[in-house]
């Protein structure tokens, strides 16, 4: 499974100091609430505002940050030398470390381990400071969007969801008073080779960890799972987002933080069966997240354990998996070869 490349290179002082930086120790303050997981953007905890992407320079060097809630106040920091994941990330990562701090006055304070570094921050802003006088730099606070958020469906595009209603889904299908889609569904039409865009959003739940994080998935026939998780910071394996379980990790994680609007264009080719019913050739398939290529005409050699359907020669609907978390769906089209 595909990797991301580490740099081979000389030390960097910088890069070094970021490894501690971004290593930083936050903490609740007395008055913050208890973390609530939320599928509403509206009903989130006080943390929430400090997690996401940071960008910017760092001694005239572009740098990402990405901040993780893990709820009551504690986070995770990842630092990314070049920039963020799928927008100029060299490969260079520094080394996740849970830590706390204190959010006073709209305000995250942020301590190394050692004492030597502290961050803050503020209005959207990452300030780090070495030795409590040198500024290091600044990195802005972004939301990222897939490019291809709301694509319009080719011509020939089998409409699956738009929101009207869930008329393709077979029985129990149904939808948030938002009037998106929720998991746990499978569709009426069956299919072959397609391509595939959707759209998923996955709840905020700092407090809970691995699986039980904003679970769900997208199986292509009912056989072939791309894995929904909240991912976000995470190193990026086969059962997290981007990943086809079990068989692949994605090239690069693109999630973006939870609550926001995230897609998968898929390109899947069926796997081919003689008369006799043996297999001749592996199912194929082609992702991308967030407008980022992370698997690439990847092979299937054989369908997720948990899927509904086994592999075979027939036709298979597509399943967007109830994993107990209340992910949700929008935008989905396919477009049958």
């Amino acid at each position: 499974m595909a990797r991301p490349h580490t740099l081979s290179r000389p030390p960097r002082s910088l890069f070094h100091q970021l490894a501690i930086a971004c290593s930083l120790l936050a903490a609740a303050s007395a008055t913050a609430a208890n973390p609530e997981d939320a599928a509403d953007p509206k009903k989130v905890d006080t943390d929430y505002a400090f997690q996401g992407e940071y960008a910017g320079e760092l001694e005239t060097e572009p740098w990402g940050v990405q901040i993780i809630a893990l709820g009551q106040g504690k986070f995770d920091t990842v630092g990314f030398s070049g920039g963020l994941p799928g927008a100029g990330w060299d490969g260079d990562r520094t080394t996740l470390i849970r830590g706390s701090g204190e959010i006073k006055d709209g305000v995250l304070s942020l301590k190394a381990a050692d004492g030597r570094f502290t961050g803050t921050v503020a209005k959207g802003v990452l300030s780090l400071t070495e030795a409590g006088s040198i500024d290091i730099g600044q990195l802005k606070r972004i939301e990222r969007r897939s490019p291809t958020e709301g694509a319009t469906p080719p011509a020939q595009a089998i409409i699956l969801f738009d929101g009207k209603n869930v008329d393709a889904w077979r029985d129990g299908a149904r939808q948030t008073a938002e009037g998106h889609l929720i998991g746990g569904v499978t569709s009426r039409q069956e299919f072959q080779s397609f391509s595939l865009h959707v759209e998923f959003r996955t709840p905020y739940k700092p407090a809970a960890r691995g699986q039980d994080r904003g679970n769900s998935g997208v199986y292509c026939q009912g056989r072939y799972e791309v894995q929904v998780l909240d991912s976000f910071g995470l190193a990026g394996e086969n059962n997290e987002a981007g990943g086809i379980y079990s068989v692949a990790a994605p090239t690069v994680n693109m999630c973006l933080p939870p609550l926001q609007w995230q897609t998968y264009d898929i390109d899947f080719t069926a796997a081919t069966f003689d008369a006799a019913g043996k297999k001749t050739n592996d199912a194929v398939m082609t992702v991308r997240h967030n407008g980022i290529l992370v698997q690439d005409k990847t092979k299937l050699p054989h369908s997720t354990t948990a899927a509904p359907l086994g592999e075979g020669a027939t036709p298979g609907p597509l399943y967007l998996q109830d994993h107990g978390n209340p992910v949700v769906y929008r935008n989905v089209w396919i477009s049958p070869k």
